[in-house]
């Protein structure tokens, strides 16, 4: 018997795979265009993204639904 999962968009996706393809389709720039936070902004890296992100649930519910928009082009 298997388990089944909600039909979640993000099931399987961690969130550095998710700010590694932002950051490789948009860049940076873009990015902290459209999600003004500090580690997109000044001296970004994946590593602070993740920090920010894990502790900040607004900010990654924005950069998730970006994600989800973004896959279903």
């Amino acid at each position: 018997m298997s388990v089944s999962h909600p039909r979640d968009p993000l099931h399987g996706i961690t969130l550095e795979t998710i700010i590694r393809e932002l950051v490789e389709r948009y860049g940076w720039a873009e990015m902290g265009s459209r999600v003004p936070i500090r580690c997109f902004l000044h001296d970004p890296s994946v590593k602070s993204s993740l920090t920010f992100l894990r502790k900040t649930p607004w900010a990654r519910e924005r950069v998730e639904g970006w994600y989800i928009a973004y896959k279903d082009m």
